[in-house]
């Protein structure tokens, strides 16, 4: 559907307001990521990455299926398919961009030099139009709820065909986008697909600004991870045998504010068994040493995952301080709590644990996942507390029930087998794409 002059003319009004903001903003951006390198080295490096400005050592002028993941969640959400891209395309360039240092180790270990991989820049028009010159997509598949203005009109402009996959929006999101809803609207409008994950998710698009004819439900890219249930089967059992016997609790993906918390419910579960093994991964890493340094103030024994690889008989906090390993863990686990659920955070991912068969119990706040929450909820997979207190009561009623906690599991892994498709509807999206150039 093609715009009129005046529509044309409201666009550029708002495209030039919100770019003479941004360039205003432009010092912040520097001070952000020297307060950020200052708990996470890793922000001080790459910042050419951050303006597009690239040396002749980068791929110039190739054709690349592109693929945008921001961070560490939204990589392990699209890796089932950027597995499937370079699986089924082999002829491709593929490129991964993230925005935090986190989502780039996790890129880099999945897929090492298989993918090319930069930071997106930010959403300046000069970088923007340098980042499209420079990998030149030929599709750009954006996942879940990244929208960038400017990136988005670049795209269109430059004949780049964009879609949204795996796309959520919730309503705290949507209204987060309240300010900016005249001009995030026309950006949502050029989007090829949206394939949302939900009928909640979809209808809250269509909110913000979406065509109806733009948005189909494909459902949860999550669910198509793939698990390679012999392997972490065997790692389960050999961690096991290290420690016999011993009940074992796993806090994951933590945030700051819930790990007082997190210590508080442990103190009350070990007054009931007082050999018990927490399992602690805190969702960032510039959390791995304070997290350690806690528990040992607690009176804890603690022990780390790059220090002694597995704990031992007297260790009574493990604390899993590498990445990517997460699932793994889940497996080891008696139960799971999963973190960013007791502050308004908004929740991390509880199929992971699910398909591993660990029962799952999160604090009330899951905005970011309603829809996978509902549904495990549903089959009575997970359980979900009011407050810390009711978290470790849950955590206490499932340690001393075997018989429940299988059922859980059960439960859990069956939703997971039962809800995969999304992957290949994603799939089909780019089935049409003009066929790769030679390499």
């Amino acid at each position: 559907m093609r715009a009129g002059p005046f529509e044309r003319a409201i666009e550029r009004t708002l495209r030039g307001l919100y770019s003479a903001v941004l360039y205003l903003l432009l010092p912040v951006t520097v001070y952000h990521l020297i307060w950020r390198g200052f708990r996470q080295r890793a922000y001080l490096l790459r910042w050419n990455e951050r303006y597009a400005r690239y040396g002749a050592a980068s791929a110039s002028g190739v054709p690349h299926l592109w693929v945008h993941a921001v961070s560490v969640g939204e990589v392990n959400a699209a890796a089932p398919m950027i597995h499937a891209l370079l699986r089924e395309h082999p002829g491709r360039r593929l490129l991964v961009t993230t925005i935090t240092p986190t989502g780039s180790e996790r890129v880099k270990a999945l897929w090492g030099e298989r993918v090319a991989h930069v930071y997106l820049p930010y959403d300046l028009t000069g970088a923007v139009s340098r980042f499209l010159r420079r990998f030149r997509p030929v599709a750009g598949l954006i996942v879940e709820t990244e929208l960038w203005p400017n990136l988005l009109f670049a795209c269109r402009d430059h004949g780049v065909p964009t879609y949204l996959v795996n796309a959520r929006l919730s309503e705290r999101s949507l209204r987060g986008y309240r300010a900016l809803r005249p001009l995030v609207g026309r950006a949502l409008r050029t989007f090829r697909t949206i394939a949302a994950q939900s009928e909640g998710d979809a209808g809250r698009f269509a909110r913000l600004g979406a065509r109806a004819d733009q948005i189909a439900v494909f459902g949860n890219l999550k669910f198509d991870v793939r698990i390679d249930t012999r392997a972490i089967d065997a790692f389960a059992s050999a961690f096991r045998a290290r420690v016999p016997g011993r009940p074992t609790w796993i806090a994951a993906s933590t945030h700051p504010d819930e790990e007082a918390q997190v210590l508080a419910i442990d103190r009350a579960l070990r007054a009931r068994w007082p050999d018990l093994l927490m399992l602690w991964a805190p969702r960032h890493p510039e959390r791995f040493r304070p997290v350690s340094q806690l528990a040992i103030a607690a009176g804890l024994r603690v022990a780390t995952r790059t220090l002694t690889l597995e704990p031992d008989a007297g260790d009574a906090v493990f604390v899993i301080d590498t990445l990517g390993e997460l699932q793994s863990f889940y497996a080891c686990a008696d139960v799971a709590f999963v973190g960013g659920s007791l502050q308004p955070v908004g929740g991390h991912n509880l199929l992971e644990p699910a398909a591993v068969g660990v029962p799952i119990v999160t604090g009330p706040h899951l905005h970011n996942f309603s829809d996978i929450a509902a549904q495990l909820l549903r089959v009575d997979a997970v359980r979900i507390a009011d407050d810390a207190a009711g978290v470790g009561q849950a955590l206490e009623a499932l340690l001393a029930d075997p018989a429940e906690r299988a059922r859980m599991a059960e439960a859990g892994r069956t939703l997971v087998e039962q809800g995969r498709g999304a992957l290949r509807r994603t799939l089909d999206l780019i089935a049409g794409l003009p066929p790769a150039q030679a390499r």
